[in-house]
């Protein structure tokens, strides 16, 4: 007889449901979430007689690598779909760890014939895809320390933020460390303002009198009291964004090492557009196993380029695809901002989808559709572009 396992995960304990062939519940047990636990229920479904696989609404982590550590066949749901599951058992809106865990279950045991098995990811593409992920957060919220750093700026020493092309350049901290107040930043002369850009190295070939010019025509300040406070949060908005900065920079350079180890860094980078970080983005989320994506309308779906249709009677309308990877959906979005730009193929495309009444967004996943579909051919065939 053939069994059947889900497991509702938590961070503290996994709630685990065995249903066999005819839907009844063989067992229902909680797991701690610590060695000892995850020891005994790895070693219980190990030992379970006729297992078709684990349904779990997770994709990643300990418990799922675990899983696959022991050979044990995982199918990651979605949590809409459960959600959408436990409506086929009950009408109330009733929801707890015991009736999740039986749910992922008997719907593995009803529609599991349709799912398909996760494949565990090998060591070079799951690192990959950490530092990825990782390298995003980060680079998001150095964005964020920006944006406050510029209102801080404005409020009392907006100089700094006309000086060079951008706050986050590491000149502005420079200068704003050096400089930190408006009383300061007067007394710079275009002899201290050479000898501030020979001090740094600044490489963006603005002469010392623009830079002067610059700074003066945009030297404002408020009361004294208001100067003190934005000057202290300033510099300590200053610091973060350094340190934020920094460690961008090694995020990079590990991407770079690791992407020289991967065997699709080469086929990724040969598409026009395609720099180092946005291959690296690529590769994370689409991995690689072919298998994954048999046709280039599911690597479309996944990467949210194929919208909806909606339609019942005379209504028909089609909008965009929530239910998709929203990392890989925002990295082809960006890349086919630079497409349009530098391909004009991309280009006419993106025009003719606006004057059909697309939006720029719109627009631009049209532009993303086309161009998944031939690396789709690309990653099948192995073939660089």
């Amino acid at each position: 007889m053939s069994v059947f396992i889900g497991i509702d995960w938590g961070g503290s304990y996994h709630q685990v449901a065995v249903v066999n062939d005819n839907g009844a519940e063989v067992s229902n047990r909680r797991y701690l979430h610590d060695r000892a636990g995850l020891g005994d229920l790895i070693d219980d479904l190990v030992s379970v007689d006729g297992l078709v696989g684990v349904a779990i609404e997770r994709s990643e982590g300990i418990l799922v690598e675990r899983l696959h550590a022991a050979g044990l066949a995982v199918f990651p749901v979605s949590p809409r779909v459960s959600a959408r599951a436990r409506e086929r058992y009950q009408s109330a809106a009733r929801k707890n760890d015991r009736f999740d865990a039986f749910v992922l279950a008997d719907s593995l045991r009803n529609d599991g014939w349709r799912w398909r098995v996760m494949p565990p990811s090998s060591s070079l593409h799951a690192e990959l895809r950490a530092v990825v992920r990782h390298r995003r957060q980060c680079y998001r919220t150095q964005i964020r320390v920006e944006a406050q750093l510029r209102e801080t700026l404005l409020a009392y020493h907006p100089a700094v933020t006309a000086l060079f092309s951008s706050i986050d350049r590491d000149a502005t901290l420079a200068f704003l460390c050096d400089y930190p107040n408006p009383e300061a930043a007067r007394r710079v002369g275009e002899a201290r303002m050479a000898g501030f850009c020979r001090r740094i190295g600044y490489t963006g070939r603005v002469p010392a009198a623009e830079l002067v010019e610059r700074l003066r025509s945009n030297l404002l300040s408020g009361s004294p009291g208001s100067v003190a406070g934005h000057q202290f949060a300033a510099l300590a908005q200053a610091e973060h964004l350094a340190l934020l900065n920094s460690q961008l920079r090694e995020f990079n350079r590990h991407i770079d090492g690791l992407l020289d180890q991967h065997p699709d860094s080469a086929l990724f980078e040969s598409f026009p557009g395609v720099g180092r970080i946005t291959a690296a983005e690529l590769i994370a989320e689409i991995g690689d196993d072919r298998s994954r994506y048999p046709t280039p309308q599911h690597l479309m779906a996944e990467a949210g380029a194929a919208p909806v249709t909606l339609s019942s009677g005379k209504v028909q309308r089609v909008r965009i695809r929530y239910a998709c990877n929203r990392r890989l959906r925002s990295t082809t979005t960006t890349w086919a901002y630079t497409l349009k730009r530098i391909d004009p193929i991309s280009r006419e495309r993106y025009l003719r989808s606006l004057d059909r009444g697309a939006t720029r967004h719109g627009a631009l996943r049209s532009i993303a559709a086309s161009w998944l579909r031939v690396i789709w051919r690309c990653w099948q065939d192995h073939a660089i572009y």
